[in-house]
């Protein structure tokens, strides 16, 4: 998954001439703009390509309260805020990421993995796949512009 391999050929022999701080700071514009972008399209629950996140499985029983409620709340709602959304850079790379406390419920989802419902041993599901982080078009545009700009400036 390198969609930016293009650019990083194209721009790695400019990129090395800058000072580790320089690059440190662009890799922080960069992980930031992502963080956000990311959070968005997650909000919106569209796949990087443009389509929408496999539905929630219906809830079993129709009765009034919590099941209906649960069922009616948006996926993911509380993953993609900073408290577990994180942007880790250095010098070389700029990483959008989840804390660790829930990165293995992302990575099943993302990859469409079987898991527990809960960790007291509820039974194993099939999630969808439900591709939380990863690079659209036009936020691999935006990479590019910063890029570009930084090199103009330097």
């Amino acid at each position: 998954m390198n969609e930016l391999a293009p650019l990083d050929a194209h721009c790695s022999g400019l990129l090395a001439r800058l000072a580790p701080a320089e690059r440190r700071g662009l890799a922080r514009r960069i992980a930031n703009n992502l963080l956000g972008s990311q959070a968005k399209r997650i909000a919106a629950q569209l796949n990087p390509d443009g389509t929408p996140y496999a539905p929630r499985k219906s809830p079993l029983r129709n009765r009034k309260g919590a099941i209906r409620a649960k069922a009616r709340r948006q996926m993911f709602s509380r993953l993609r805020t900073a408290r577990w959304m994180k942007a880790e850079v250095t010098p070389e790379t700029a990483v959008v990421t989840f804390a660790a406390q829930v990165q293995r419920m992302a990575l099943v989802h993302q990859h469409g993995l079987r898991d527990k419902v809960n960790r007291r041993g509820g039974p194993e599901v099939q999630y969808p796949e439900r591709q939380l982080l990863g690079l659209t078009p036009p936020e691999i545009e935006a990479v590019s512009d910063v890029v570009l700009a930084q090199l103009s400036r330097g």
